[in-house]
């Protein structure tokens, strides 16, 4: 049921303008954080890496179009991104983002295991998972869409459980840990680490079925499963990158 227009308002009072959905996706790919791009097929800023995205249509929300477009633009199936971990990031509004028009864009951080190839479509020319760091300047601003995306998820590995959303259902430990060394970009103590992870109470819990061969020299490495926690207790703090000195 559709609410009534108030007499005497006049919706052609104020400008036009339209809001869009941006997504800054993530995964993992040996072991290195990768960012899923599209290469945009019109203009403006035809032929620039770019987050995926497009307008809001006028029936959907902002969820369901960040959910529409993941799959449109890069061909990943609708129930693989329905099975990424996707929030909210914030809202950019700078009335120049957007040489079109003025354009709001509400942008999301996704999250998922090892996700398979994507291809072009839509409005999209290609895509493709790049290496985080390595994409170069993208379209728009979508240089600090990505920058807030990563701190976001960087801040929240430490006081969340948002790290087994990189992992498959059953991980190892070192998995794990790989999670957070590519996000964080520094190497952990793996006893350390180890201990951390089993203290922190329903943070993972332990697999039923016989342990994984890691590829090592090693005995196998016991598997685990996201646990019911979504809240670390203690959180899991980075440790500070140390500079190097010549």
């Amino acid at each position: 049921m559709h609410a009534q227009v108030p007499d005497g308002y006049d919706p052609r009072a104020f400008e036009p303008f339209a809001v869009t959905v941006d997504l800054a996706v993530f995964t993992l790919r040996d072991d290195r954080l990768h960012v899923l791009l599209v290469r945009r097929g019109e203009e403006p800023h035809r032929g620039r890496w770019a987050l995926p995205g497009g307008f809001v249509l006028p029936r959907e929300s902002a969820d369901t179009a960040a959910r529409r477009e993941l799959a449109e633009e890069t061909g990943l199936s609708a129930g693989t991104a329905a099975h990424l971990h996707l929030e909210q990031l914030r809202t950019y509004s700078e009335p120049d983002r957007d040489p079109r028009m003025r354009v709001v864009s509400v942008a999301y951080a996704a999250l998922g295991p090892d996700l398979p190839e994507p291809r072009g479509g839509g409005d999209a020319a290609d895509a493709r998972w790049l290496p985080y760091g390595t994409q170069g300047a993208l379209a728009f601003d979508h240089d600090a869409i990505l920058a807030d995306a990563h701190d976001r998820v960087g801040a929240k590995l430490e006081y969340t459980c948002l790290a087994t959303a990189f992992c498959p259902p059953e991980f190892t430990l070192g998995e794990l840990r790989r999670v957070y060394e590519a996000v964080w970009g520094v190497a952990l103590d793996r006893p350390n680490f180890r201990r951390k992870v089993l203290s922190a109470q329903g943070f993972v819990r332990p697999a039923q079925g016989p342990p994984r061969l890691t590829g090592g020299r090693g005995k196998p490495a016991a598997l685990y499963r996201a646990g019911g926690a979504t809240a670390l207790h203690p959180p899991l703090l980075r440790p500070e990158r140390r500079e190097t000195t010549t």
